[in-house]
């Protein structure tokens, strides 16, 4: 991890969506439990989260909201991908979240190649989703990019090699991209545990630990603040 933190320091520019918007109309968004102000908006659907975000973006003068990374979320109960009878309820957000009420375009963070991809098109999961794998002075780790459009994952093959900057998909709409307000999920995975086209991006508290350290924040990455 300490090398991982280390490599990302040294890496500057880098934009994951809409490279014309700035990082200074960005704004920071906070959609934990301990945000009364959400909990007071009793948000239900797609088109709650879509309007409350719009509403927040206009108030804020900002173009992207931004945030989530090790975000207790009360938003997931509505799926049983995150709560059921047989598992831990999964509510802790382990990946940054980028919200623009628009199919945006999104790039390839890093020089690379397609790793997996495929559609995860149970309520509330990814949908669409590709996953990169990358590696730099010796060290591989990996990029997820949810909730895509579902034409973002046609003409694309495992191994297609991939550049810094490149357009690899569009954002997705509800409810092709989850059945949520339209967001790019985005997370570094350093060990994909042999899994394909899918990673948990949610985890329960028991498991918080180990996703700390295979899944750094990737704001050390993208540096917006």
């Amino acid at each position: 991890m300490e090398k991982i933190i280390a490599l990302f320091q040294n890496i500057q520019d880098v934009k994951v969506i809409s490279k014309d918007i700035d990082y200074a109309e960005y704004v920071a968004l906070d959609l934990s439990i301990t945000n009364e102000k959400l909990g007071n908006q009793k948000l239900a659907t797609a088109k709650d989260y879509e309007n409350y975000i719009q509403q927040y973006l206009d108030s804020n003068k900002a173009k992207i909201a931004f945030g989530g990374y090790i975000e207790h979320r009360n938003l997931y109960q509505r799926s049983t991908v995150f709560k059921n009878d047989n598992s831990d309820e999964r509510n802790i957000h382990i990946g940054l979240d980028l919200w623009i009420n628009e199919s945006a375009p999104i790039y390839a963070a890093l020089d690379g190649k397609i790793h997996s991809f495929q559609d995860n098109d149970a309520l509330g999961d990814y949908g669409p989703t590709i996953i990169l794998e990358h590696e730099i002075e010796g060290l591989k780790f990996h990029t997820l990019y949810g909730h895509l459009s579902l034409d973002s994952l046609e003409d694309k093959k495992v191994g297609d090699l991939v550049n810094k900057g490149q357009q690899i998909a569009n954002l997705g709409l509800p409810p092709i991209n989850g059945d949520y307000a339209p967001h790019l999920h985005f997370q570094i995975i350093i060990d994909m545990e042999n899994k394909t086209g899918d990673y948990p991006g949610v985890c329960s508290s028991k498991t918080l630990a180990f996703y700390l350290k295979n899944c750094p924040d990737p704001n050390l990455l993208l540096k917006i603040i």
